[in-house]
C-alpha cells in the first residue's frame, strides 16, 4: 500500500509542475548524435539559436542547405520561421582561411520583404557558430555585396555574429 501511495504522490506532484497542456500533440525531438549543429531561425523579429544533434560535424555547405531548408515541423510548432525564403535564388558557400564566402543570387523581383537584416543575420550567426568560421563575406557575381547589419547600416566587408548581437534572442 505504501508504494501505491508514493506513486500517487509523485504523479500528483508531476501534474502540478506548471507545464501548460498543449492543444495538439507535438513530436518530441530526439536528442541523438555526438555533435551539435547550431542554426539560427527567426521569431518575433529576433534571431533564435536552434541546436540540432548530428552524428558528425556537418560540412559547411550542408549546414547552409539545412538553414535554407528552414525550421522542421516541430520547430515551426515552436513559433520559429525563416527570413530566407524569397531573399535569394541561390546561395553557395566556400571556406577560405576561416572566412566563409557566401555567393548569393538575389531575386530580380522586389518581394516587398523588409527582413533582410534577419535573413543575413541567420546566415552569419549560423556559420560563425562553427569553430572553423571566423567571419562571413557575401558576394554576388564575385563582387562583395553590401548587406544590412542589425542596426540597418550596410557593410560590404566580413561580418560576425557581433554585427547581429542585438537581434539574438536566447532560446
Amino acid at each position: 500500500m505504501g508504494a501505491i501511495a508514493a506513486i500517487v504522490a509523485v504523479l500528483a506532484l508531476l501534474g502540478a509542475c506548471g507545464v501548460p497542456a498543449e492543444d495538439r500533440p507535438r513530436a518530441a525531438a530526439a536528442e541523438t548524435g555526438a555533435v551539435t549543429e547550431v542554426l539560427y531561425f527567426a521569431r518575433d523579429e529576433r534571431l533564435v539559436p536552434v541546436i540540432r544533434r548530428a552524428d558528425q560535424v556537418p560540412a559547411l555547405d550542408a549546414q547552409l542547405r539545412a538553414l535554407l531548408a528552414g525550421p522542421t515541423p516541430t520547430e515551426r510548432d515552436d513559433g520559429l520561421t525563416s527570413a530566407l525564403p524569397g531573399a535569394f535564388t541561390s546561395a553557395v558557400v566556400e571556406l577560405v582561411d576561416g572566412l566563409a564566402r557566401v555567393t548569393v543570387g538575389l531575386t530580380a523581383v522586389d518581394t516587398g520583404r523588409s527582413d533582410g537584416r534577419l535573413a543575413y543575420g541567420q546566415i552569419v550567426c549560423t556559420l560563425t557558430a562553427r569553430t572553423d568560421v571566423t567571419a562571413v563575406l557575401f558576394l554576388e557575381g564575385g563582387t562583395p555585396l553590401s548587406v544590412p547589419r542589425a542596426d540597418g547600416s550596410l557593410s560590404s566587408g566580413p561580418l560576425t555574429a557581433a554585427d547581429y548581437a542585438v537581434l539574438i534572442n536566447p532560446r
